[in-house]
């Protein structure tokens, strides 16, 4: 099987981020959370706090919309970030596993046809993390969890952080926009 990093290297940017400021344009509302999130930034940024609670102060924005509504219509518009590499690659037994959250990626799965979504697990409804924040270690832990036998034929991702994943694979590939780099 193949497994992909999803931001950075499936999709071209931040799907998370580009999802926020969408919401942000819709939902003037959310504005009022400015304040906290940036305290709640520059705590994270100063070792204060870890990158999961600055991420559940981020996605106290859920409150302020229509989570179905805005999901659809933002894959409507952002499915063309979807790296054109990826459909040709895409095999049935892809394993998406992202830092992301499982609500975000969901949809956009369903349209690539991606069965094996493995994420981080947010409430959808309050931005709260139900788990650990599927990064680093966690993401080799969960991926082992759910395929105890399996074995990653080629891995794909942007990011140093995916390391342990890197190691596991038997073959694996750095992506940097639309390149395809080795592991150094």
């Amino acid at each position: 099987m193949n497994v992909y990093d999803f931001d950075n290297t499936v999709y071209k940017g931040d799907s998370t981020f580009d999802f926020y400021v969408f919401c942000l344009k819709r939902h003037k509302e959310i504005k009022r959370l400015f304040p906290s999130l940036t305290r709640d930034f520059l705590r994270w940024k100063l070792k204060k706090t870890d990158k999961t609670e600055f991420k559940q102060s981020m996605f106290a924005f859920l409150k302020y919309i229509d989570l179905k509504k805005d999901l659809k219509d933002f894959w409507k518009i952002h499915t063309k970030n979807i790296k054109l590499w990826y459909y040709i690659k895409h095999r049935d037994d892809d394993v998406i596993i992202s830092a992301s959250p499982r609500f975000l990626l969901e949809p956009v799965c369903e349209i690539l046809g991606v069965k094996y979504l493995i994420c981080s697990e947010v409430d959808p409804n309050t931005g709260e993390y139900t788990g650990k924040n599927c990064s680093e270690e966690e993401k080799v832990r969960r991926f082992k969890e759910i395929f105890p036998n399996g074995t990653i034929d080629e891995f794909y991702s942007d990011s140093k952080n995916d390391m342990p994943l890197v190691l596991l694979a038997k073959r694996s590939n750095r992506i940097k926009g639309d390149k395809f780099l080795s592991w150094k």
